[in-house]
């Protein structure tokens, strides 16, 4: 596992990287929190990033948390003090693990651990909703070309739906793809009246 450590305090990574080494983690890169670091984080590609702020400033904090969106890992974010608003924006912003004055080799390993489970869980609730609005954004494609071929051709729903699916079929298509096409045909033949001449 690739982990990088966002740190510019020498003896906080230290301590970081102690934990990680005792826990059997050798690939591990520290990367200064400055100068295009999250371009760099990018390239590296790493399986979970731990940010160690110690006592950030706001725009310190703003900067973290620009990394966590444009990352989408497993990230945990070591603190020394913390408020309710740093919090609420570090959840916000899908840190996994925010840890507050925990600093220590020993719980290293466990707040990794916690951290990856915790983004796994949450990346598979957001996957699980994306699907969903997929699904339901196709039904409505769906029943709308239906409709089209039910008003237009005098069709039952069923008969427009294994039309729709027989043209899907025989055109190696997404039956979705052949219901949008439907519709842009229907919208350019058929303008709102008003519109057309």
């Amino acid at each position: 596992m690739r982990i990088a450590i966002v740190d510019d305090s020498g003896l906080r990574a230290a301590i970081l990287k102690e934990g990680l080494a005792e826990a059997g983690y050798t690939d591990i890169e520290v990367v200064a929190p400055h100068g295009g670091f999250v371009a760099r984080l990018e390239r590296m590609a790493p399986d979970i990033v731990l940010m160690d702020l110690g006592d950030p400033s706001r725009d310190a904090l703003e900067e973290m948390l620009t990394v966590s969106r444009a990352l989408a890992r497993p990230i945990a974010m070591f603190v020394d003090r913390s408020d309710d608003a740093m919090i609420g924006a570090a959840i916000d912003a899908g840190v996994s693990a925010y840890v507050v004055d925990g600093l220590r080799k020993e719980r290293v390993r466990p707040i990794l651990e916690l951290a990856i489970r915790r983004f796994n869980a949450f990346n598979a609730l957001r996957v699980e909703r994306d699907d969903a609005i997929t699904a339901l954004a196709d039904r409505k494609t769906l029943d709308r070309a239906k409709a089209i071929l039910m008003q237009g051709r005098g069709l039952t729903e069923p008969e427009a739906h294994a039309l729709l699916r027989s043209t899907a079929m025989n055109q190696s298509r997404r039956i979705v793809e052949v219901a949008e096409a439907l519709i842009t045909a229907h919208a350019l033949l058929d303008p709102p009246k008003g519109t057309g001449r």
